[in-house]
């Protein structure tokens, strides 16, 4: 314990320095009141204080007692050596303003106590309540301009507070704890047991039990994780919410802070904007250009590649290395800022595919690009990456890439189009559309990357704060299915005009626009997809094994298992039901396997 508090003491002091100069909230903040009327008969039979373990399935609303059985004290987890798992309980409070803390204790083995997983090994938090709103009208999506007024919010339990020590609950509230064990890959397998101390003003009030079986499998380190995942990063929200000058030394150190939850996850992909405003304002931060354009005065054009140096540098020392993706040669509005030394002012170019002002800007930029990352050492893992673009355009755009340097890798996010398919080493399609089998098959067998991505379309599965949290997880257990390398989001980090409390957005549903919280803060939807990313490694891995021991009878019982994951099929069997059921069938084929062994 002495370690975390020296931690944390870091932590609060680099960001005090970090905050300084921001007017945004860090360490401590104080929710949204909430616009739901508590229902005190609700509370009639409750007792003063309930605490007992929920599920890392539900969102706990603040104003109704979690109605858990009280008898709940005790849970069990399933473990590969290396797996992160978690669990959650629940605090109902329902008379008088009680502060409320807990200690969680090491992990023991049943048959040697000097064999444990120490606490240090475990993270916990307070879940903490953001607004949310809801789907469309129609129930289908959640796309196009929001007016707040013409939706329903409340409060949705999705951060995941580790900065708060304790917390003051009022009276008729509930309160859930998220508490993830990270298994060390050294571990002996066999069954271990910790306990939680729940307190209320100092005061024990109950003890509660974890049991943790550790299977003999070992899950790699996150830095041999398979699964290709894209969560599109804008570095440019931080230096707004820190209150830093873009690129300064602050700005960099919390960069640092914010983007090790997504090396922690396994994060593949690193974001650049090549020019300025690719996506056309559609964020509460626009995203700056990390290359300086120059028109100099004899006509000629030079690139300054100090910032995208800093910022893919950065990254990389965080461990996401394997793919430098550049947005965009197509933007979703077709204007390119450029300095101009013979006005010496800023200037927008206007000019699309086929022009040949178009062609005579981005020939030059990628041929000079391309030379710079040659340099570098980057060239063979940077992508010139497009989004839901239209064929035509990216047909000319190809073209002009080619032309510039042929060794180029292409990426796209958006339809599928069989006439591009040979063309783009990272593809990337909405949910909807299906690759077949031969073209997944040629691609993997041409090293290519293919997977697959939400946004605000989907209704379910998603990623909004209202979204039920097993979705987060299911996205993992699809592309096991599908047998793509991966998923993509379009936002890790566009935070909202105040992330930490409302989670609304002017332009789709509440919480599409990122997954994580400033501070470094996880969340509910982010754990749970971290948690089906390992899914698919162990996945993975026991097909491998079944494979190499000729057990097909295994073999089909994942993909049966697997077959249950189906979109269309969500409003029927949520996604918590599937990937319990699955879940099972796993974790006794891990069990299996150590028989066979």
């Amino acid at each position: 314990m002495k370690n975390h508090l020296f931690a944390s003491l870091i932590l609060i002091f680099v960001s005090v320095n970090l905050f300084a100069q921001s007017s945004y909230p860090l360490i401590t903040y104080s929710e949204l009141p909430n616009p739901k009327a508590t229902n005190t008969a609700l509370w009639v039979s409750q007792p003063d204080v309930a605490v007992a373990w929920g599920n890392t399935d539900t969102r706990y609303t603040k104003q109704n007692p979690s109605v858990l059985s009280t008898s709940n004290k005790s849970i069990s987890l399933t473990a590969w050596k290396g797996e992160r798992v978690s669990v959650q309980f629940v605090v109902s409070n329902k008379t008088g303003t009680n502060t409320l803390s807990y200690i969680v204790g090491d992990f023991i083995n049943q048959q040697d106590e000097n064999l444990r997983i120490t606490s240090e090994n475990v993270f916990s938090g307070f879940v903490r309540y953001v607004m949310t709103d809801e789907l469309n009208k129609d129930g289908s999506g959640a796309c196009g301009y929001r007016n707040a007024a013409d939706f329903d919010y409340s409060l949705s339990a999705d951060p995941i507070d580790h900065h708060a020590k304790e917390l003051d609950l009022t009276p008729m509230t509930s309160q859930g704890v998220w508490v993830r064990v990270a298994v060390p890959a050294g571990t002996t397998a066999g069954n271990y047991t910790s306990t939680i101390s729940v307190k209320l003003n100092d005061a024990v009030v109950e003890t509660l039990q974890i049991s943790l079986k550790v299977q003999n499998r070992i899950l790699p380190a996150v830095s041999d994780w398979k699964f290709h995942l894209d969560l599109w990063q804008n570095p440019y929200s931080v230096a707004r919410y820190y209150g830093a000058e873009p690129w300064s030394e602050a700005h960099m150190e919390a960069l640092r802070n914010e983007h090790k939850l997504y090396a922690d996850a396994g994060g593949k992909v690193i974001t650049a904007s090549i020019i300025y405003d690719p996506w056309n304002s559609q964020t509460e931060d626009v995203y700056g250009t990390m290359i300086e354009w120059i028109k100099k005065k004899d006509g000629s054009w030079s690139f300054d590649y100090t910032i995208f140096d800093k910022w893919v540098e950065l990254m990389m020392s965080l461990g996401v290395n394997k793919q430098i993706n550049c947005y965009s040669m197509i933007p979703w509005k077709l204007s390119f800022r450029y300095f101009d030394e013979v006005s010496g002012s800023y200037k927008d170019a206007l000019t699309k595919p086929g022009d040949a002002l178009y062609e005579e800007m981005w020939t030059a930029m990628l041929k000079s690009f391309a030379a710079h990352l040659k340099v570098k050492g980057w060239f063979e893992i940077t992508h010139i990456s497009m989004d839901e673009r239209a064929m035509d355009v990216m047909l000319k755009a190809i073209a002009i890439i080619r032309k510039a340097d042929p060794d180029f890798k292409i990426s796209l996010a958006g339809s599928l189009h069989n006439e591009l398919i040979a063309d783009l080493n990272d593809y990337c399609v909405a949910l909807r559309y299906k690759y077949t089998d031969l073209q997944i098959a040629q691609r993997r067998a041409e090293g290519k990357v293919t997977t697959f991505y939400t946004s605000c379309e989907e209704a379910r599965p998603n990623t909004f704060t209202f979204s039920q949290p097993a979705e987060c997880e299911w996205f993992a257990w699809y592309a096991a299915k599908a047998n793509l390398d991966g998923y993509l989001r379009w936002a890790l980090n566009c935070w909202v005009k105040n992330p930490l409390t409302d989670s609304r957005f002017r332009s789709w549903a509440a919480g599409d626009t990122y997954l994580i919280y400033p501070g470094a803060r996880t969340s509910i939807r982010y754990e749970r997809m971290t948690e089906g990313i390992q899914q698919f490694e162990k996945i993975r891995i026991l097909k491998e094994f079944f494979t190499r021991a000729g057990n097909q009878v295994a073999i089909t019982q994942i993909s049966n298992a697997l077959a249950a994951f189906d979109e269309t099929k969500l409003t029927q069997t949520p996604a918590a039901a599937v990937i319990a059921s699955a879940k099972n069938v796993i974790n006794t084929l891990s069990e299996a396997e150590i028989s066979e062994k």
